[in-house]
């Protein structure tokens, strides 16, 4: 049975170190096996360095639990940034110390982005060429392969992207074949995917392909997932309020797993008889009461796939 952990939610904790360990003690108590923990919302990074008293007192807490841990890169963190390449590296290397330090075997990239997102709303910026594309992604290749070779024993699984209404193709990784290729061409040991379900329902349906056959495709790059639920719809960047898009069914709604319409179960069964990583629950801080529920759904779904296959078998 695959590790079933769940994200601890920087917005929720905000720097609040006392919030971090309530959180953890009712995932405890909730049977609850791995935490992914984001450095960004534990002010364990600042200005692209590791603040060293900031770790202690983090480290003192997550010690105290038995829990499995990743570590989740800020958001923002984009080796595709042409103003601040080498501070954006800084943070990304912090954040690989970091996790070293609590003994956090994989780190949650969100794959480099053409377009930023904080610059949507600038109408003046000018969309990249095809050249320009093509020398930021040597720029991401590069720069991944110079860290997975100074962090060997940490796996950094690289997430794909959701898309976005007028802005996409923002992100290489709104499509998993591109992923697939950039993690093919770095080829190393600790550099693979981070699946994340939400997101490639999304992309599944804006760009008209079919999600179990993409993961199908991947399935050997997989080794690391996020777990969340959402009915499909892509959304402007401006559609920030959930309560605005929930009726819609728009959005990258992190909903417990069963409220929306992934087909879980299809997804799975394409790599979790073979999968050793972790299946992460992504909830947004609004669903924080219903992540037991999400965990019953998940269990049960993945207890229902490997049931199939048992009975194939006889």
């Amino acid at each position: 049975m695959a590790i079933i952990g769940c994200k601890i939610d920087e917005l929720r904790v905000d720097g609040d170190l006392e919030t971090l360990k309530r959180d953890l003690e009712l995932y405890a108590a909730l049977g609850i096996e791995a935490v992914e923990i984001p450095v960004h919302g534990l002010d364990a990074v600042k200005n692209g360095a590791l603040d060293r008293r900031r770790l202690d007192k983090v480290k003192r807490i997550l010690q105290s639990f038995a829990f499995k841990y990743s570590v989740h890169a800020p958001n923002p963190l984009n080796l595709m940034d042409r103003d601040a390449h080498q501070l954006h590296l800084s943070v990304f290397r912090a954040t690989l110390e970091f996790a070293m330090e609590i003994w956090a075997g994989v780190v949650v990239y969100h794959a480099g982005r053409f377009i930023p997102e904080e610059t949507f709303s600038i109408n003046d910026i000018p969309k990249p060429s095809p050249a320009e594309k093509k020398s930021l992604l040597k720029i991401e290749h590069h720069t991944l392969t110079r860290l997975a070779e100074e962090f060997p024993y940490i796996l950094i699984c690289v997430e794909n992207a959701r898309p976005y209404l007028f802005h996409s193709p923002y992100c290489y990784a709104e499509k998993l074949d591109s992923l697939k290729d950039m993690v093919v061409k770095i080829n190393r040991p600790n550099l693979k995917i981070a699946l994340d379900t939400g997101h490639l329902f999304m992309a599944a349906n804006f760009y008209r392909f079919n999600a179990v056959e993409a993961v199908r495709q991947i399935k050997n790059h997989i080794a690391h997932t996020h777990v969340h639920d959402n009915f499909g719809g892509s959304i402007y960047h401006s559609e920030k309020t959930q309560t605005h898009q929930i009726p819609f069914g728009r959005g990258d709604a992190h909903m417990p797993v069963g409220w929306g319409e992934i087909p879980f179960a299809e997804i799975l069964d394409t790599f979790i008889h073979s999968y050793r990583g972790m299946l992460m629950m992504e909830l947004r801080n609004r669903y924080f009461a219903h992540i037991e529920e999400s965990r019953i759904n998940l269990l049960e779904i993945v207890q229902s796939v490997k049931d199939e296959v048992a009975s194939q078998a006889i």
